[in-house]
């Protein structure tokens, strides 16, 4: 298998919808798992669980034993944390809070190396050069630096209503291969937080779907349920993701107790001690 051709694109080309979910265990084993039952992507969350680079660096290597394609979602847009994102394999990076083009060019160019004649395209490559990590199988891919560039996936994050507003801009910066809405933050934004579902946070979420196909940038969503992921899917979302590792995990084991729960009730004793 060639790794430099970005898995994560060939997904968005399949005649079907592309499933994710999220890890928010922070746990390799977990990550396996999810990729064993069958998930096309796994987004490895760095922004909202303690997961530092070594946790990152096992849970890809959990991963990579799968067919799912993992999705790190850094911190913050941070030249630094795509720089060692990258390194220890990462592919396609997710960027919240992205609020304008000049944010989202500045991601794109953290994930480039330097190269002659990117400033005619717009590209300015910033990623600092190592020769020996696992993103170039630890040298072993000699042509990993003349072909690294082309294979990354770089995923914009929308969260707010500023950020909306600019989606076409930065939809058209140069390496910006798809945009990201954020449900969760957009509603936080907004004044309705947390309620997704809340109809002014709908009706913004299927115009954003409706822009981007206007364009041809590929939007991708996350919902917590799977009546609330088929919504986006039919307002025309490209790829999907559904609740989390811990969301999925938290709601069977509070039906389980709760099922359990009448029978663990000690019978009433009568008489005297």
């Amino acid at each position: 298998m060639d790794i430099l051709n970005n898995p994560f694109r060939a997904l968005l080309a399949e005649p079907t919808i592309p499933l994710g979910t999220w890890l928010m265990s922070g746990n390799s084993a977990t990550a396996e798992a999810m990729g064993c039952i069958g998930f096309d992507w796994l987004v490895v969350d760095m922004e909202h669980v303690p997961i530092d680079y070594r946790d990152a660096y096992q849970i890809l290597q959990a991963i990579a034993g799968t067919k799912a394609v993992p999705v790190v979602r850094l911190a913050w847009n941070d030249a630094v944390m795509v720089k060692r994102a990258l390194d220890i394999g990462a592919q396609t990076l997710m960027f919240p809070f992205v609020q304008n083009a000049d944010e989202a060019q500045r991601a794109v160019a953290a994930t480039k190396y330097p190269q002659p004649g990117e400033k005619a395209h717009g590209i300015i490559g910033t990623r600092g050069y190592a020769a020996m990590h696992r993103g170039s199988r630890y040298g072993t891919l000699a042509d990993y630096g003349s072909r690294a560039n082309d294979a990354i996936t770089c995923m914009i994050q929308l969260e707010t209503p500023a950020a909306v507003e600019q989606l076409e801009a930065i939809a058209a910066v140069e390496g910006v291969d798809a945009l990201f809405m954020g449900p969760g933050d957009l509603s936080a934004a907004m004044g309705h937080l947390g309620n997704i579902a809340h109809p002014d946070i709908q009706a913004v979420l299927k115009k954003c779907a409706e822009r981007a196909h206007a364009i041809g940038k590929p939007i991708g969503i996350v919902g917590p349920t799977p009546e609330m992921v088929q919504k986006f899917i039919d307002y025309g979302y490209n790829y999907v993701a559904i609740a989390s590792d811990m969301g999925m995990m938290m709601r069977q084991a509070n039906a389980f107790f709760a099922a359990m729960k009448p029978a663990l009730a000690k019978p009433l004793t009568t008489g005297a001690y």
